[in-house]
């Protein structure tokens, strides 16, 4: 499962840095793409503004077929204040775009699983793929707001993978 969670986050990080190179966020004084994996990083009381965050929710595996098949939920948050110049008056039109870029990112919907425990990374003999995802409300609290996107991801559990 591993795997294909890092797998997945990568893809998206590369392709992110493609589409916006300027959204970024500064972790532990490294800027790169502004997006993270949750459980992969040191906790935070807030998550980061103009940043997408992975969060990873729920796990089933069908075991009945030749290679088992496991199904990932992944939640995407991302939140905005707006920009200081415009007052956050701008706030709908920046998670707008984020939510364009999301769409872009997850496009298309399917890449090579790789194994990120060795140097270079080694890519494995299937892929990983997702659904559409499914774009949750828009919530406000106080100056900022936010949105959670579901997506489901799936993975060919192979031989020898834990």
């Amino acid at each position: 499962m591993q795997n294909a969670k890092d797998t997945f986050y990568i893809a998206l990080r590369d392709r992110l840095a493609i589409a916006n190179p300027e959204r970024t966020i500064n972790l532990r004084s490294v800027t790169r793409p502004g997006i993270m994996v949750e459980d992969a990083e040191s906790p935070v009381p807030l998550i980061p503004l103009d940043a997408f965050v992975l969060r990873w929710t729920g796990v089933e595996i069908e075991s009945h077929l030749a290679l088992p098949l496991v199904q990932l939920i992944c939640e995407i948050q991302y939140s905005t204040a707006g920009t200081q110049a415009l007052s956050g008056l701008d706030r709908g039109r920046l998670l707008e775009e984020m939510d364009a870029e999301l769409l872009q990112i997850l496009t298309p919907a399917s890449t090579q699983k790789l194994n990120y425990s060795t140097t270079p990374a080694t890519a494995m003999q299937t892929m990983i793929f997702w659904d559409q995802p499914e774009f949750g409300p828009l919530t406000t609290l106080r100056d900022q707001i936010s949105r959670v996107v579901t997506v489901t991801v799936w993975s060919w559990q192979e031989a020898g993978e834990k």
